[in-house]
């Protein structure tokens, strides 16, 4: 006689779906039990540490980081309770919970586990394993930021990486667990810092698109949690994620606003490096809205704060900023002097990704200047690290430069293929602003190809 919503009112609170799921004699959680009862005691704190983890799945390098033991006996505990039908085997070095049996492993947790701080000790290591090994991804891929010399402290190491492809490819598969530890290690005060410092040692999952909704998602309910903590650093730190996540999208007042309300924050906790990406993030976004003047006063202020911390790779970030504040009010020589020197300080310190980053800022500055072959070598090199970084908003925006350069050169068939090919890697990031600018250039492009009705649509 029950409806299908009380049904699903009764199965919605994971406390008591276990309970829910019988029909006389039969119950679900019996068969657990059976299997529960027959493991290990070593076995057995590990199926209900492990349960506590969130995410779809686990690395068996981030399970030893629960457990607090080597690799090889944490493999060895992992496959026992593989054979025991308790947790699957994802793939090679992965393993999961059936949802069902997640819930009866937390059970299992708030019942036998003694003492009980040892689930808070068990989550608080897998923070610090996931947060100190994408530090070393973020110092891997920008060699000389200051960033990991601010965030929070941890007491477990994390993994080593030989170059930044492998950096790279933890980053990415790990984001979905990364991200949800990072949710439920900011509803608690102890934990929230450094799940903040998490998702900013992350960014290249914002930046890149591959994970950007659920980057976004996360990264507003730091913010919340920051602010019903009452935390102004750790607040800070959150709204220039998000200002970054933003920016990204092409929502460029929302990321603005963020980027201002981080200032005070900042301020307050004596953060200086979301204090010197504020003014860097609030100098460009006033290029785009055509607001030059005010765009030039935060860049020179955000050159100053990040000398004052000795970033320089920062200083460089906001040098080639400025760099295009000075091409877009017509001073195109000192805009190309800006470009170079920001470009050098990322080559002397081996920062290839944001060294592209200077480079794409000199090609715009050669293509106004009309060094055009200068400027497309620049762009092509630039165009190389973001691809090989999967940084497709800066691909894709690259490509457009490029058609832009072809255009210039009267190359139209060509100029049209790259505005083209940066529509397709754009597709759902970069935001409406973006998408306008490349297809007016494939417009430009088409119309002298005599492709006069398609340029109109464009």
């Amino acid at each position: 006689t029950w409806t299908v919503s009380v049904l699903a009112a009764k199965l919605a609170d994971e406390r008591r779906r276990l309970d829910e799921l019988q029909a006389g004699d039969l119950a679900v959680k019996a068969t657990f039990e059976l299997g529960y009862g027959q493991l290990e005691p070593v076995q057995a704190r590990a199926f209900r540490l492990l349960g506590l983890a969130d995410g779809p799945d686990i690395s068996l390098a981030a399970a030893a980081a629960v457990l607090d033991l080597p690799l090889w006996d944490t493999e060895d505990l992992l496959e026992a309770l593989v054979d025991t039908s308790l947790l699957e085997s994802a793939a090679p070095g992965r393993y999961r919970f059936h949802d069902l049996v997640r819930l009866y492993a937390r059970a299992c947790a708030d019942r036998d586990e003694h003492p009980p701080t040892e689930k808070a000790a068990a989550l608080s290591r897998l923070l610090d394993f996931y947060l100190s090994t994408a530090a070393r991804v973020y110092a891997i891929e920008r060699p000389g930021d200051r960033l990991v010399d601010h965030l929070e402290r941890t007491a477990y190491e994390g993994l080593a990486f030989t170059d930044r492809h492998q950096a790279q490819d933890w980053l990415y598969a790990e984001s979905h667990c990364l991200l949800a530890c990072v949710r439920h290690s900011a509803a608690t005060p102890t934990t929230l810092r450094r799940a903040v410092d998490l998702l900013w040692a992350s960014l290249d999952l914002g930046e890149s698109g591959a994970d950007s909704r659920e980057f976004e998602a996360t990264g507003a309910v730091v913010r919340d949690a920051a602010r019903a903590f009452g935390d102004a650093k750790a607040e800070g730190r959150a709204l220039m994620v998000l200002a970054g996540v933003h920016h990204t999208a092409g929502r460029f007042q929302e990321a603005d606003r963020d980027a201002e309300l981080a200032l005070p924050c900042a301020e307050k906790a004596d953060d200086p490096v979301p204090a010197c990406w504020s003014a860097n993030a609030r100098g460009i976004i006033a290029l785009y809205q055509n607001r030059f003047a005010e765009g030039e006063q935060h860049l020179t202020e955000a050159i100053e704060r990040f000398r004052e911390i000795g970033d320089d790779p920062g200083e460089a970030s906001a040098l080639c900023n400025l760099s295009r504040i000075h091409l877009a009010m017509g001073r195109t020589s000192s805009a190309i002097e800006l470009a170079l020197r920001g470009t050098e300080i990322y080559d002397s310190m081996g920062h290839a990704l944001r060294g592209a980053n200077g480079r794409y800022a000199l090609g715009l500055a050669l293509t106004q200047d009309n060094q055009l072959a200068a400027a497309s070598e620049r762009l092509q090199e630039a165009l190389a690290v973001f691809a090989d970084s999967r940084q497709r908003l800066w691909e894709g925006m690259t490509l457009f430069r490029l058609s832009e350069v072809d255009l210039a050169a009267r190359r139209y068939g060509q100029a049209a293929s790259n505005a083209e090919m940066a529509l397709t890697v754009l597709r759902g990031i970069g935001g409406e602003w973006r998408r306008a600018n490349v297809l007016t250039v494939l417009g430009r492009a088409l119309y002298p190809l005599g492709q006069s009705g398609r340029a109109q649509a464009c």
